[in-house]
């Protein structure tokens, strides 16, 4: 009798600590960003937001936690194979969160789960239809169509995709060689290209230094000859000028007193100094039958009409 009133009080005290424990349970505190998904007899009864709630104790039932903060999801690396047959190795990351607690929990089993599987199809098909260099010019692409692919889902799953990020895209080792084969000859190439844009550009600036320097020699002679013409016409100018004024004082001294007389007298030194050198050797000479008298030769010339055509008061005719 002692071991079973032993047995039934101990029952007992497991049955109330049980009692206590659901009664402490049925009294929830829902920290914020968070929703909890209650059910009543095993049917959805209603969604605790943020704060304190008292749940009635054996009935109803906290049954999922939902967090409404934006998750961060890993996408492992998968094998894709690009259209022109190279096989790659593509991983990513996906940022969702939830946005309807009662969808994300009864519309999917596992909504995380889900949605990495759903991104690493639609990035299969998105390179499928790509070219080895198109999968790493058009990133954003691919992730933008992952995106919508997954937006399709967020009303029946409950959550929101922010965005997809590609993070790597591997290829294989002899790929990747060929790769940087090809970015060397590139590299070459648009060297070269450089090189021999740089030669054009010098023999262009060569070409345009040398016309530039023949047109300033030709302007420089040009002007030089300008230059020369000129001071030649000032030259004969002055001369002229000079001339005239030298006739003018001739005819001027030749209207004085004495004029006459005194320009017999230079025409006298003047003959005798021509008479002077005509005994060279080198001179073949005509003379009149006398050249000896003086005045007859120059007894037959007007010596007003000598100086030019002036008349005897030295005015120009």
């Amino acid at each position: 009798m002692e071991i079973l009133n032993t047995i039934s009080q101990l029952l007992l005290a497991i049955f109330s600590v049980y009692v206590m424990f659901q009664f402490v349970r049925a009294i929830r505190l829902v920290p914020n960003q968070f929703n909890f998904i209650v059910e009543r007899l095993g049917n959805y009864h209603k969604t605790l937001g943020a704060g304190f709630h008292a749940l009635v104790p054996f009935i109803d039932k906290v049954v999922y936690k939902q967090d409404l903060r934006e998750e961060t999801i890993e996408v492992e690396p998968q094998e894709c194979f690009t259209r022109d047959n190279v096989k790659v190795e593509v991983d990513g990351v996906i940022y969702i969160s939830v946005m309807d607690p009662v969808n994300a929990s009864y519309g999917v089993t596992d909504y995380r789960y889900a949605a990495v599987q759903l991104a690493q199809t639609t990035t299969r098909s998105v390179i499928g239809i790509m070219d080895l260099d198109q999968t790493f010019e058009e990133r954003a692409k691919m992730s933008k169509e992952v995106v919508e692919v997954l937006s399709e889902m967020e009303r029946p799953w409950g959550i929101k995709v922010h965005r997809y990020e590609i993070k790597n895209i591997m290829t294989p080792r002899t790929v990747q060689k060929a790769m940087e084969r090809q970015m060397t000859a590139e590299r070459d190439r648009r060297a070269v290209i450089a090189k021999s844009e740089g030669v054009k550009g010098a023999n262009v600036n060569d070409a345009e230094g040398m016309r530039t320097q023949i047109i300033n020699i030709s302007e420089a002679e040009m002007q030089k000859r300008i230059n020369e013409a000129e001071g030649t016409a000032q030259e004969i100018e002055a001369i002229a000028e000079a001339t005239a004024k030298s006739i003018e004082q001739i005819a001027d001294a030749l209207s004085q007193p004495s004029g006459k007389e005194a320009m017999q007298l230079q025409l006298a030194e003047k003959y005798l100094d021509v008479l002077e050198g005509l005994g060279r050797d080198e001179n073949d000479i005509i003379l009149p039958k006398d050249i000896t008298n003086y005045d007859a030769l120059m007894e037959g010339l007007s010596l007003d009409k000598m100086v030019l055509g002036s008349d005897a008061t030295g005015k120009k005719e």
